[in-house]
């Protein structure tokens, strides 16, 4: 297990990956994310703990296109479906997951590795229900969030996300909302998940808090380009070339 100590400026990643066209203005502090995960600088740390997710099924709610991505959202109102261990010192509850993809297969991908860009990254987004009562709350304070991010190629298809695919015409247009029932997003994490870099850092979307423990794993996963085809058929309301779901 890795501990990424290098947090890149954010003026780095303006100038590498095509969404950002300008500088980009984000709110004091110097843990803003995502960033350029430089290899030759992590620092091994041997008191991290394996992650342990405890993922139910069956508190996966529906799935939902909000105009700029879609996002798979999970009942959080009790400890079903939670992450615990690595750089976490408590419990914390999933909540949704999403994924960032670009208009080709050339980049998508939101942190960087030695200035490398993936096709796609996906985030399953936690708030500690040790701390906070409401993942609003928990959004805006310290440790508050954990997002583990896992980045993806094109290769083989992926049977886990294919359910997920096989959804997506439902949910075409901006506002549509479909129920989507017993999906396990731990199908979507590497066989591996013991080897990832973490570090401290904040949302990459408004509000750009401060909040979030990263935990980004090693291994990449797969999905095949058909399935890519799928995603790229809906409709986002946003503008230029990015597409972040």
């Amino acid at each position: 297990m890795d501990c990424s100590k290098v947090q890149e400026a954010g003026e780095y990643n303006t100038k590498m990956h095509p969404m950002w066209q300008g500088p980009l203005v984000v709110p004091g502090g110097d843990r803003q994310s995502p960033i350029d995960i430089v290899v030759r600088k992590s620092v091994f740390d041997s008191e991290l703990k394996p992650l342990l997710t405890n993922y139910d099924p069956r508190t996966c709610q529906q799935i939902w296109n909000n105009g700029y991505s879609f996002l798979v959202e999970y009942d959080d109102t009790a400890d079903k479906s939670t992450l615990e261990g690595g750089p976490l010192q408590d419990k914390f509850r999933l909540c949704q997951f999403h994924f960032h993809w670009g208009e080709s297969n050339a980049w998508g991908s939101e942190h960087t590795l030695d200035r490398r860009l993936f096709p796609a990254e996906l985030h399953l987004v936690h708030w500690n229900s040790n701390k906070y009562s409401l993942f609003e709350e928990a959004v805006m304070e310290e440790n508050g969030l954990a997002v583990i991010g896992v980045f993806l190629k094109v290769g083989k298809r992926h049977e886990g996300l294919q359910k997920l695919v096989d959804a997506l015409p439902a949910i075409r247009h901006k506002g549509s909302v479909v129920e989507f029932t017993k999906f396990d997003p731990a199908c979507l994490l590497p066989t591996n998940t013991d080897d990832y870099w973490t570090y401290h850092g904040s949302l990459t979307t408004p509000p750009l808090t401060e909040s979030v423990t990263w935990i980004v794993m090693k291994q990449h996963i797969e999905v095949s380009h058909d399935q890519v085809c799928e995603v790229y058929e809906v409709k986002y309301f946003s503008h230029g070339c990015y597409q972040g779901f």
